[in-house]
């Protein structure tokens, strides 16, 4: 679901509110309990000390809203916990026995809520223990919030409370979600399950293809129950493809055994006294029990005036059109004087041009200082605050790439090199080398992402180069690294990275936005026709009106809307990997040879999953190609370049707060088994 907009100190766009917890993006209870704790300092430094009358009220009474209460409490300040369930709520719907782990171990306990690995119980008991010192009101929801003079009122389902800060801390799980269909409101039809050894010898149904629905379908099998019952498990797709590995094997077991009858491609029809109508017939029943997961609160959210990400209002509208008209301007200016589009024809390139320098060179300085600045806050957000010394290296690079081969060469060091004779008196003196600058890109651009190292009249070290770096270098890299060239060398891809990276979470995903990843081949097969046509007519005087025709077009649709206009306008809107993602020439011809490389089992580069996986879905939140990293990481199946059109940003392996994910060579295995295309994630 789309999460609240947050500050770095996770304030909501409500001065005063601030948000904690699973809502906030921390899926473990450790990581909750640390978020709270983390508001809570925040709070009490703002507050300074307590006032006359409630400091702070906390909406939520789990990990985090316990968390934060405490050590409220433990600075004096007045707290009150209302929580529209019972203490620990989604603790409480987890199955008897349950054990529950302190993850990540790395990470110390934050805060003086108790946190070691235990079972349900144990926990829940040395929960309600510290809880009983804390001023709760159970049974009561928040249902407003507005501001006021000296803070917050917060109106509940029971009275008004005023205070002068708030943070909720609800969760993101919601309601449970029902089927909708007749029967459902049965008393033998629950959704959720709280005792299962309490059910002996009955027809059960259990209704889902989540982890959840298998686990229940698996306890209510146990063999050492005095009287099994007959469990019947029911899911409306062709596979289970969201669960863990391990109880994708237990399941297997249990099908193979006969304790469980599964029944896939089947929907519920309604349930009416002792069956459930499904759409392959009718099934006898004592029970059933529909787990498919809850319902997102985002319309509660929405009522209590909190922002959403990617929440489409008209005051976001109007930063799309100012967006796109920010970037119409720096790239439709950028054409040259006399060639700018409307309305900047004949003025706006010297418009834009200062102390006797282009509008070319001030872009260049601009696009250069925006990857600095945003590369250095992506820098410290993945590396240095998540101690990941693989992000802080990409980072560096990236920025590394831009000053050194996308900026001082071209601008500078070239002219000083010929000017100097850095490159040799035969080079320096050679007018068709030492008065093209703008050639120096192609030493690290790669064609055809920068073709224009093959014509109009290159030096013959311009051609060598160019075939070196494309068809020797760029396939060396690919075997060893992917197509990590994109997140640590690239520039159009170090802007997405940097600039983009505060909206990566905004990446399309699911299986519309990876057809569309089709669209790049269209361009790599475009850019080699017109490489060859060009080529003709510079070499053998042939295709000349074609060739010129084709590269006017070319540089109008691809070089100016589709690399400049269109992605980075859209950059807050859809995250910064569009252009690399949808339409780079290179990046397609790097996942050619990715995916060469893969069947091959020659790569080096793969993505490997262990077996802690918890279903949070950060490495998939986080993705800015818009993989499901999570089904991978569930069925701990490789993800690589043959199944993926992974770059190696390692974001998702930064993300995971177990640390499932890590890198490693692609592993020995059939090709079949390389290639599952994830167009259904």
């Amino acid at each position: 679901m789309s999460r609240p907009v947050l500050s770095d100190q996770l304030e909501s766009n409500i001065p005063g509110l601030y948000v904690a917890g699973d809502l906030a993006g921390a899926p473990v209870v450790k990581l909750a309990m640390e978020q709270g704790y983390q508001v809570a300092t925040r709070i009490a430094q703002e507050l300074g000390a307590p006032g006359g009358g409630l400091d702070v009220l906390i909406a939520g009474a789990g990990a985090a809203g316990l968390n934060a209460a405490l050590e409220l409490q433990s600075r004096g300040f007045r707290t009150l916990i209302v929580e529209k369930a019972a203490i620990a709520s989604t603790i409480e719907d987890f199955p008897e026995g349950k054990w529950i782990y302190d993850e990540p171990v790395s990470r110390p306990v934050a805060g003086q809520l108790w946190l070691k690995e235990s079972t349900k119980e144990e926990l829940l008991e040395q929960w309600h223990q510290a809880a009983a010192g804390l001023d709760i009101k159970t049974g009561e929801a928040v249902t407003a919030v507005a501001r006021i003079t000296t803070g917050l009122r917060v109106s509940t389902t029971a009275q008004t409370y005023e205070c002068r800060r708030m943070i909720l801390a609800t969760g993101q799980r919601g309601n449970p979600r029902w089927l909708g269909v007749p029967g459902e409101e049965l008393p033998e039809v629950h959704h959720r399950l709280y005792s299962p050894k309490h059910y002996q010898g009955e027809r059960i149904l259990v209704v889902g293809g989540g982890n959840t629905a298998v686990e229940a379908a698996l306890v209510l099998a146990e063999q050492n129950q005095v009287t099994p019952n007959q469990v019947t498990l029911c899911h409306r797709g062709p596979e289970f493809s969201r669960v863990f590995r391990a109880n994708s094997q237990r399941l297997k077991q249990a099908e193979a055994s006969g304790r469980i009858e599964v029944r896939r491609s089947t929907e519920v029809k309604s349930f009416s006294p002792g069956s459930a109508q499904l759409s392959s017939g009718n099934l006898p029943m004592d029970r059933a029990f529909v787990l498919i997961g809850a319902e997102a609160p985002a319309g509660f959210l929405k009522s209590l005036g909190l922002k959403l990400e990617a929440e489409w209002t008209w005051t976001r509208a109007l930063w799309l059109l100012l967006s796109i008209l920010i970037s119409y301007t720096i790239y439709g200016v950028k054409q040259g004087h006399g060639q700018e589009f409307w309305p900047f024809r004949g003025w706006g390139y010297h418009a834009l041009s200062f102390f006797d320098k282009g509008w070319s060179f001030w872009y260049t300085v601009l696009y250069t200082g925006l990857m600095t600045v945003f590369g250095a806050q992506a820098m410290k957000r993945w590396g240095f605050d998540k101690k990941d010394r693989f992000q802080i290296a990409r980072y560096a690079s990236l920025i590394g790439f831009q000053w050194i081969f996308f900026f001082l060469i071209p601008e500078f060091l070239f002219a000083w090199a010929v000017k100097y004779q850095w490159v040799g008196e035969a080079l320096a003196q050679d007018p068709n080398f030492a008065q093209n600058a703008w050639r120096s890109y192609g030493l690290v651009y790669a064609w055809p992402l920068f073709f224009y190292t093959f014509f109009g009249a290159p030096h013959q070290v311009w051609v060598v180069w160019g075939a070196t770096l494309s068809f020797v270098i760029i396939p060396i890299l690919v075997l060893f690294h992917g197509k990590r060239y994109c997140t640590w060398i690239c520039g159009c891809g170090g802007l997405a990275e940097t600039l983009g990276d505060r909206w990566r979470h905004l990446a399309p995903k699911g299986s519309a936005a990876i057809n569309w990843e089709r669209m790049n081949i269209i361009v790599l097969v475009a850019a080699a026709v017109i490489t060859v046509l060009m080529l003709g007519r510079d070499v053998v005087h042939a295709f000349a009106k074609p060739a010129d025709w084709g590269i006017v077009w070319y540089r109008l649709i691809v070089d100016t809307w589709l690399v400049g206009i269109v992605p980075v306008a859209l950059y807050p809107f859809f995250g910064g990997k569009i252009w690399c993602r949808y339409w780079c020439p290179l990046a397609k011809l790097m996942e050619l040879f990715a995916k060469a490389f893969t069947w091959a089992r020659w790569s080096r580069f793969a993505i490997h999953a262990d077996d802690k996986c918890i279903a949070c879905g950060e490495c998939t939140r986080y993705c800015q190609v818009g993989i499901d990293v999570m089904q991978f990481a569930l069925k701990q199946q490789e993800l690589n370049n043959a199944n993926s059109s992974c770059i190696g940003c390692g974001i998702c392996v930064t993300a995971c707060p177990m640390g499932v994910l890590s890198f490693g060579p692609v592993a020995a295995t059939s090709a079949t088994k390389l290639v599952q295309i994830t167009s259904k994630s």
